[in-house]
């Protein structure tokens, strides 16, 4: 299959081109793998029509804002409402789309209490579709797949890209292929990529060795890549800041904290950040914050010892599956972020990050944990004083609750440590538990167990 070129039929005519993110080359075609022609780096996607007539802010402004009240299909996404932005099919109706985006803004009172942050806020991701942020970049991703003819497309996966890729492949009429680690992904994430009719294969290797053995197969085979290395994937997922800042009425919060894992959404979430900047939409940057696993801090661990120059891989090993990855593809791009935004890098322990995990659910909003270490690096922030108390804070929360029970099941059990050199430290959280309570089908045991509860309360 020959790879796609941003001249091809039902591809919006030079709206946009290719851009290697180390040397600046630029080009009107990607090969399977993403990787530029001179220096063999990750591609970006860039917009040279801007530099030449540059959108009117306002104008865009009032577009999106009408947009809300269509009834359109494509309007009725919350990634392809924002379409003046994006790499754009030449007709609306050969989006791929299942009503992404368009996630709640939440504040969060007892987190701000815990924290001392008074103005803080969750953006959940976890809202969407197939209940992770995924979504927002499958949908472009997914739509130029298939304007380039191709049949089959595949990822790579630690579970939520795995379910986002075949829900769409399964709406856009194509075939996919799902390539995850054995026994390391949650089966509740499985589970979606079985359902959408996914052919999927755990490979007796971790998530890195599951992308290496796809990078082989896209140069060999006709099938389309949906990582977040291709960057049609982080187009739609820039969305996310695009609806943020709306939801803010553009006005920026000082501090966006992320969770870091293939570290693709962090950069997507800069890239945005940068050009709403440049296009006059926001008035100053946010400081965009990366939070990584203890186990998983790749990214922290090549800042700290390489200066961002070179990365240092890790053998990832965390319970926030959704990060457990230890050579995140995307690290030049976080890097490039954190210096343009002022931003921090921070990781938090397993401990750390079942508390907050357990503190956000105390909002009675839940998700999973790779989405909790957010919390757990505003702590940190917190006390290093790099985030104030005067500051408005946004938590992005990536996956939803149901994405990992087993995980919220051991914890209020108590049994989520058990065995591990954590066990002992997990004392400490079981003021945080709300293990189920089995009782005789007794009057008297429900109000001696709700007047036991109100002790504690």
């Amino acid at each position: 299959m020959a790879p796609l070129f941003t001249s091809a039929p039902g591809v919006q005519q030079a709206a946009f081109r290719f851009r290697c993110i180390a040397c600046g080359h630029l080009s009107d075609s990607a090969s399977q793998n993403f990787r530029c022609q001179q220096c063999k780096d990750l591609l970006e996607i860039t917009y040279p029509r801007w530099k030449e007539a540059r959108p009117d802010a306002a104008k865009l402004k009032s577009t999106w804002r009408d947009r809300r009240l269509s009834s359109t299909p494509i309007d009725l996404s919350g990634v392809w409402r924002f379409r003046e932005l994006l790499p754009a099919p030449a007709s609306d109706d050969q989006a791929i789309s299942l009503r992404e985006g368009n996630t709640p803004l939440y504040e969060l009172p007892q987190c701000a209490r815990i924290t001392g942050v008074p103005r803080l806020f969750a953006k959940h991701q976890g809202l969407s579709p197939t209940g992770s942020f995924k979504d927002a970049g499958m949908t472009v991703a997914a739509t130029f797949a298939r304007l380039a003819g191709f049949r089959w497309v595949a990822c790579a996966s630690t579970g939520n890209t795995s379910a986002s890729m075949a829900a769409y492949a399964a709406r856009g009429g194509m075939r996919s292929l799902v390539l995850v680690p054995d026994g390391k992904i949650s089966w509740s994430k499985l589970s979606q990529a079985l359902d959408y009719g996914a052919v999927t294969c755990q490979l007796r290797t971790d998530f890195d060795g599951c992308l290496r053995l796809l990078q082989e197969l896209v140069l060999r085979a006709p099938v389309y890549q949906l990582n977040s290395i291709n960057p049609f994937r982080l187009e739609g997922q820039k969305t996310l800041a695009l609806e943020l800042l709306e939801q803010f009425d553009w006005q920026p919060p000082d501090h966006i904290i992320v969770p870091g894992g293939n570290l693709g959404n962090s950069s997507a979430i800069g890239k945005a950040l940068l050009e709403m900047r440049d296009l006059g939409l926001i008035p100053r940057l946010p400081k965009l914050s990366i939070i990584q696993a203890e186990g998983a801090n790749a990214l922290v661990r090549t800042l700290r010892e390489a200066g961002g120059q070179r990365l240092i891989s890790v053998q990832a090993e965390t319970r926030a599956t959704a990060v457990r990855i230890g050579n995140p593809a995307s690290w030049k791009k976080a890097v490039h972020v954190l210096e343009s935004t002022g931003g921090a890098c921070e990781q938090v322990t397993e401990i750390e990050i079942a508390q907050a995990k357990a503190e956000i659910g105390a909002e009675g909003i839940g998700c999973e944990p790779a989405s909790a270490v957010t919390l757990a690096g505003l702590k940190k922030l917190v006390k290093q004083g790099f985030v104030k108390p005067d500051e408005t804070v946004v938590l992005v929360l990536t996956g939803n609750l149901l994405k990992d029970p087993d995980f919220t099941m051991g914890f209020h059990r108590g049994d989520l440590f058990k065995g591990t050199p954590d066990e002992s430290a997990s004392a400490a959280l079981n003021r945080l538990r709300r293990p189920p309570v089995v009782l005789d089908a007794t009057l008297d045991a429900v109000i001696g167990t709700l007047e036991e509860a109100e002790k504690y309360s």
